[in-house]
């Protein structure tokens, strides 16, 4: 759908870091804090060499006291995803260089969960880019999308080329506004970046892949929402050939 003006197209990036770095709940908000920032990291929403948002900015965006952003940025770097920097212009940096797809063949969680999510996946994702379709996108969320399906197209490695590839899902998710469905398109996300790392890069499937995302992409800017789920629906359906036979 046609983009509505806004005032100024912001930063692609932290558009879709803020849309996926939420409110958490009362509970374990120290546990969901460490989960939330390492998926983040992860996923390359904040890639290596990057630093934080800082503290103030982090903690009021996730809805979390500054102590427990602390205890949770210092669980991150004991487990080797983030350093300090002291001084001007310091602060938490990422220290995070994912692995080339098919490096690991060891997958963190069962077979059976994550071939679930493949299910639980072929609901959601085509349900979001139908709802995002249907949407008049401002000219920043709309530039979001843009630089994402950017970042898949021209990336400079499979292992950054993965992490795009879930940033660009991502994206679609947070066009919606629904924090439900973004949570289900991240926990979706971080279990299909487990598996597809598990096995061998495929040309033929990436340049599949990436034909499927401009499709994606381009019905939902035009605001073809039966056609935004026609093909996510296809997409998701492949991805899930694909690594039904090879994990």
């Amino acid at each position: 759908m046609t983009a509505a003006p806004d005032d100024a197209v912001a930063d692609p990036q932290d558009d879709l870091a803020a849309a996926v770095l939420r409110p958490l709940r009362a509970h374990h908000a120290f546990e969901s804090c460490v989960e939330m920032l390492a998926t983040s990291i992860r996923l390359g929403i904040y890639p290596d060499g990057t630093t934080l948002p800082p503290e103030r900015e982090l903690a009021e965006r996730m809805s979390v006291s500054r102590s427990t952003l602390r205890e949770a940025i210092g669980a991150l770097r004991d487990a080797g995803l983030l350093t300090t920097r002291r001084g001007r212009g310091g602060g938490s940096v990422v220290d995070f260089r994912p692995e080339e797809p098919g490096a690991s063949v060891q997958l963190e969680r069962p077979r059976d969960e994550l071939l679930d999510a493949l299910a639980f996946r072929r609901i959601v994702e085509p349900g979001a880019a139908h709802e995002a379709a249907q949407r008049t996108l401002t000219l920043a969320q709309a530039e979001m999308l843009r630089g994402s399906l950017d970042r898949v197209s021209t990336a400079s490695s499979n292992a950054v080329h993965r992490q795009a590839d879930s940033q660009f899902h991502l994206a679609i998710a947070s066009l919606t506004d629904s924090p439900m469905l973004i949570d289900a398109v991240t926990n979706v996300q971080i279990r299909l970046h487990e598996m597809l790392g598990a096995i061998p890069v495929l040309d033929r499937n990436i340049d599949h892949s990436r034909q499927q995302h401009a499709a994606i992409a381009e019905a939902i800017l035009a605001g073809d929402a039966a056609k935004a789920r026609r093909v996510m629906e296809s997409h998701c359906d492949d991805t899930a050939a694909l690594l039904r036979g090879l994990m």
